[in-house]
């Protein structure tokens, strides 16, 4: 077994009892650490198997997003924001070993990446090339039609969370405001002599 297929076992074992993780635990701040684990661990194989642009569209647009998602979750769930800044230190433990584990993942990616981009020649088309032309021509119309599902998701995700507030303020019709007559805009008031303004 050569070097490249252990570590590429190592990973794949990593990403998937990360993501065990993330669906096993009862702390959302450990799932989300989960997940984090899991998003970098993917993009790793990503760049042993020479997909290096998904490998950094997985890491900025899912590990960047994370944060977001945890404050939507959190939001959502009507969490007390204090009582997750109190309970930080209960998480340290945790978001220390999901560091270190990245940053080893990391240092065993870079060194092997630089090793197999020393031995092998140059490419003659790039991985962004090759992607663009396979989504573009190949898989144009799955590539429409996801982004569709993804238009009418979003939609639907806006008509779910809409709510009508009772306690609304008011808002101007000017239809209703043009309609009125004179008797209805102005309230005359007899005032008793001596009454201050």
């Amino acid at each position: 077994m050569m070097v490249a297929d252990l570590i590429f076992y190592m990973f794949a074992a990593v990403t998937a009892l990360a993501a065990v993780g993330v669906i096993s635990s009862r702390n959302q701040v450990h799932s989300v650490l989960f997940l984090i684990l899991t998003f970098f661990s993917t993009a790793a194989l990503f760049v042993l198997l020479g997909a290096e642009f998904l490998a950094v569209l997985l890491v900025m647009v899912y590990m960047g997003a994370v944060a977001v998602l945890f404050m939507f979750v959190v939001m959502m769930l009507d969490m007390d924001v204090t009582d997750v800044r109190q309970q930080a230190i209960n998480h340290l433990p945790m978001g220390l070993a999901v560091g270190l584990v990245i940053l080893v993942e990391l240092v065993v990616v870079l060194s092997h990446s630089h090793a197999t981009h020393t031995e092998t020649t140059a490419q003659p088309v790039s991985n962004t090339l090759a992607i663009g032309r396979a989504l573009y021509t190949q898989y144009l119309y799955p590539f429409e039609l996801a982004s569709l599902i993804l238009l009418v998701a979003l939609v639907g995700a806006v008509v779910l969370t809409l709510r009508e507030r009772r306690s609304a303020p008011k808002r101007q019709d000017i239809g209703q405001q043009l309609a009125r007559t004179r008797a209805e805009a102005v309230e005359y008031v007899q005032r008793q002599p001596g009454e201050g303004a």
